[in-house]
């Protein structure tokens, strides 16, 4: 079955995708959060102590349901290929920008999106600077850049990621090791089962349709190619019509309870450098997971990447805060981004722009 070849299907595939985030939303995510890649493995890097946040630790189901789902459909389906070997460090810093650029905003592409469909102005703000991140990356690839061919690899190299969320999953079930937040976002969780299947789900569908946040606009750009497109329509029309059936759509930015901040420029930036970094590592955090499910190594080190990225946010103050109300004065206390984290998010872009006009395909060096 192959969900990518008409985009009636592609559009299926984004309606299941949206009526899985809107479940979760609806049995307990956090508010106009409900599935966000970012958010949710910074959550579980906290859960495994790799930074002290207490508000946000939690090992999120659903990242391991994505990657088991992409795993076991593609096995099913005979796409599972056991790769690495395309330029693994370079990933790896690709991850940790991805997820500084995201924690600047606030949210992964899939989050923004979510975002969008409840009103929320900043994120539509936040769209100009993915495009634009994602027109750079492209613009660098007509350039010629290259991370390298990844090459065959014993086939249970792949399988390496699943099985360690595997773990992390009968550690969260079975001991008391990993850590749990009892307030704030960490703590705001669906039915652990209801979160594992509804990963599962998601991860089967995402990587049936190839759904990317970023290919899609890079297709747009490179191909004026618009399939990919669909997927991500039909995930946000779901979302808009739960959020306006259940009362949860607000048009407006400083809005208490989202998460979310207006500082408009640093929207702009954090999704610039998620864009960017994207497309030069082959794919938004969502599809990152998804790759390696199905066997990917080098998109295991990128995730990896993003680990490392949210344990440095939380660990060097690089996170941006959401608007809040103040519980004693009922004033709203409006969100920012520290200037650590503004720092970071310029080195990040930098840093995109070196490796994307440093690594060319040998025929473009010539």
């Amino acid at each position: 079955m192959n969900l990518a070849d008409s985009k009636k299907k592609l559009a299926l595939a984004g309606v299941v995708c949206g009526l899985v985030a809107a479940c979760l939303a609806y049995f307990g995510n956090p508010a106009n959060m409900a599935f966000c890649i970012a958010c949710f493995v910074r959550d579980m890097a906290g859960s495994l102590g790799m930074h002290q946040a207490e508000a946000v630790q939690y090992a999120r189901p659903e990242i391991i349901g994505l990657v088991c789902g992409a795993f076991i459909i593609s096995i099913a389906t005979k796409e599972y290929r056991s790769v690495a070997g395309s330029s693994p460090l370079i990933r790896f810093v690709l991850g940790i920008v991805i997820m500084i650029g995201s924690l600047v905003f606030l949210g992964c592409p899939l989050r923004m999106v979510i975002r969008m469909s409840a009103g929320d102005l900043n994120a539509w703000v936040a769209l100009i600077g993915f495009i634009l991140g994602v027109s750079t990356g492209a613009f660098a690839l007509k350039k010629g850049f290259s991370l390298g061919r990844s090459h065959e690899t014993n086939q249970a190299s792949g399988a390496v990621l699943p099985i360690i969320m595997v773990g992390i999953l009968i550690l969260a079930l079975c001991t008391s090791l990993l850590k749990a937040s009892t307030a704030g976002p960490g703590s705001m969780h669906a039915p652990i089962i209801l979160s594992l299947i509804g990963g599962l789900v998601f991860g089967a569908f995402a990587q049936k349709s190839r759904m990317c946040f970023a290919g899609s606009i890079r297709d747009v750009v490179l191909m004026k190619n618009f399939d990919l497109l669909t997927v991500i329509g039909g995930l946000f029309v779901v979302m808009l019509i739960f959020n306006l059936a259940m009362g949860k759509f607000v048009v407006g930015f400083d809005t208490p309870g989202v998460i979310a901040h207006s500082e408009f420029i640093w929207n702009i930036l954090g999704m610039y450098a998620v864009g960017f970094a994207a497309v030069l590592a082959g794919g938004c955090p969502l599809r990152q997971l998804i790759l390696a499910g199905q066997g990917s190594s080098d998109a295991a080190v990128t995730v990896l990447g993003l680990f490392f990225g949210a344990a440095l946010c939380h660990n060097l103050g690089l996170a941006a805060s959401g608007t809040a109300m103040n519980a004693e004065t009922q004033q709203i206390v409006p969100g920012a981004v520290p200037m650590n984290g503004k720092v970071a998010c310029v080195i990040c872009i930098v840093v995109c722009f070196v490796i994307a006009f440093t690594n060319k395909r040998e025929t473009a060096k010539k």
